[in-house]
C-alpha cells in the first residue's frame, strides 16, 4: 500500500510539473509592455504578487509584523511565531524586470508532542528569498468617457478585462536560515502570476506557485486574491492559499484593509484562519510599505491625430535615455552634472526713491524677474528643451554643410566642363 501511494504521489507531481511546463510555454510566446503607477503599488497586506513591476529608478519597501499561533498537533510542530515579514522590490535595466529580495526574521516555539509536551523557543531567519519576475502581456483597455452618443457603450464592460495581465517569476531559496527552518540546501521557486483587472476599483490576482524543487520540502501552491478599492484610499481584500505538501495540506483565508497615506506611503492591516492538516489556528499581520520614487515617464511627440511621431529629437532622447548601459552606468551615477545651476545672488534693499518713476518700476520687476530665472535650478523638462534646440540647431548646421558642399561640388563641375 505505501509504494502505491509514493507512486500515486510521484505520479501527480510529474503532472504537475508538465503542467507548468505547458503554462510556462504558452505564456512565454506573449510579449507586451509594463505599466508604471502614480500611486505604491504593494503586495502586502497579502501573500500574493501583482505581475507588474514597480517601475524603473524606483526603490520600494514593504515590511509586515506577525504574529502567528496554532494547535499543537504532530510528534514535531512550531505552534507559535512572532517575527518581521521584509521586502525589497526594484526595477532599474527594463521596465518590465523586477528584481526582489524577502527576508524573515522570526522567533519561534518549538514543541514536542508525546507522552509530555515539552517546548523551547528559537529564533533566526526563516527565509532569505532572491527572485525576479518580467511582465510578458498586458490589455489595453478602451476609454470609455469617449462614448458619449452611446449610454450602454459608455457603463458597459469591457470584455478585454477578462483578459489577464501575465509574468513569469523566478526565485532562489537560499539556506541561511535557523536550524529549524533550513532544507540542507539551496532550492528554485517558480510561478506564474496572473492579475484580471475586472474593474477600476476590482482586481482579482491568481499565483501559481512550484517552490523548493528538487527537494524533500518541495510544494505546489496557489493563491487568490480579491481587492476592491474605495475612494482611492481604502482597500480591502479577502485571500485564499493552499499549499500541497507531501506530508498534508495546508490551507489559510485571510481578510484585511489598506490605507493609502499618500502616493509614496501604505499602511495595511489583515487576519487569517490557519487549517494546517489537523491544526487550527490563526494568523495576524500589521504592515508598512514606503517607495522611493525616482522614476521619469518617456516623452512622446504626437501628431495632430495624436499618433507618435518617429525619429525626432525627442523620440533620439528617448532612445539615449533607454539604452541598456546608460541606464546600467546611471546606477552608479551620483549626481547628473549637465544639469547647470548658478549661484544665488544677495542684494540689499534701496529705501532711495526710484529714479526712473513710473517706467523705472517696470525696469526694476522686470529685473528681478530676470533674477529669479537665473537663481532657479534647470528642471529635467527645461534639460530636454535646451538638449532638443541643441539637436535641432546641430541639424541644421550639418545642413548648412551639406549645402554648401553641394553648390561647392556644382561650381566645380562647371569649372571642369568650361
Amino acid at each position: 500500500m505505501l509504494d502505491q501511494k509514493k507512486k500515486l504521489f510521484s505520479l501527480s507531481i510529474n503532472l504537475k510539473r508538465f503542467a507548468l511546463f505547458i503554462v510556462f510555454f504558452l505564456v512565454g510566446s506573449i510579449s507586451f509592455f509594463a505599466q508604471y503607477t502614480d500611486v505604491i503599488n504593494s503586495n502586502k497586506p497579502g501573500f500574493s504578487e501583482s505581475p507588474y513591476s514597480v517601475g524603473t529608478n524606483v526603490y520600494q519597501f514593504e515590511s509586515n509584523l506577525f504574529f502567528r499561533n496554532i494547535s499543537t498537533e504532530p510528534t514535531f510542530s512550531i505552534p507559535q511565531s512572532l517575527g518581521l515579514d521584509l521586502l525589497f522590490r526594484t526595477s532599474f535595466l527594463f521596465e518590465k524586470l523586477e528584481l526582489s529580495a524577502q527576508f524573515a526574521y522570526q522567533r519561534d516555539k518549538v514543541a514536542f508532542k508525546n507522552i509530555f509536551t515539552s517546548q523551547y523557543f528559537a529564533s533566526g531567519f526563516s527565509k532569505m528569498t532572491f527572485g525576479a519576475k518580467y511582465l510578458l502581456y498586458q490589455e489595453d483597455f478602451d476609454d470609455k468617457t469617449k462614448q458619449i452618443r452611446s449610454f450602454r457603450k459608455r457603463h458597459g464592460f469591457d470584455k478585454k478585462r477578462l483578459i489577464p495581465a501575465v509574468a513569469v517569476y523566478l526565485g532562489m531559496n537560499t539556506d541561511l536560515v535557523g536550524e529549524i527552518h533550513k532544507k540542507g540546501r539551496m532550492t528554485p521557486k517558480v510561478g506564474v502570476l496572473l492579475q484580471h483587472n475586472l474593474t477600476k476599483n476590482f482586481n482579482l490576482i491568481t499565483n501559481i506557485f512550484y517552490d523548493n524543487i528538487s527537494s524533500d520540502f518541495s510544494e505546489f501552491s496557489y493563491i487568490i486574491t480579491a481587492t476592491q478599492s474605495f475612494g482611492g484610499q481604502w482597500s480591502v481584500f479577502f485571500e485564499n492559499q493552499t499549499i500541497l505538501q507531501k506530508k498534508q495540506n495546508n490551507t489559510n483565508l485571510a481578510l484585511g484593509f489598506a490605507y493609502l497615506f499618500s502616493k509614496d506611503l501604505q499602511f495595511n492591516s489583515s487576519g487569517r484562519l490557519l487549517f494546517e492538516g489537523k491544526a487550527q489556528g490563526f494568523y495576524a499581520g500589521l504592515g508598512v510599505s514606503y517607495r522611493i520614487n525616482n522614476h521619469e515617464d518617456a516623452y512622446k511627440e504626437l501628431d495632430e491625430n495624436g499618433e507618435e511621431l518617429k525619429d525626432t529629437p525627442i523620440s533620439k532622447y528617448n532612445k539615449k535615455q533607454n539604452n541598456f548601459f546608460n541606464r546600467l552606468f546611471n546606477v552608479f551615477k551620483k549626481k547628473d552634472k549637465s544639469i547647470r545651476t548658478r549661484p544665488k545672488r544677495t542684494r540689499k534693499r534701496k529705501t532711495k526713491r526710484n529714479k526712473g518713476g513710473f517706467f523705472g518700476l517696470f525696469k526694476k520687476k522686470e529685473k528681478e524677474d530676470a533674477d529669479k530665472d537665473e537663481d532657479r535650478e534647470e528642471t529635467g523638462l527645461e534639460k530636454l528643451e535646451r538638449e532638443i534646440k541643441e539637436i535641432e540647431e546641430e541639424i541644421e548646421r550639418e545642413n548648412k554643410v551639406e549645402k554648401e558642399m553641394k553648390k561647392k561640388n556644382r561650381k566645380n563641375k562647371k569649372k571642369d566642363t568650361n
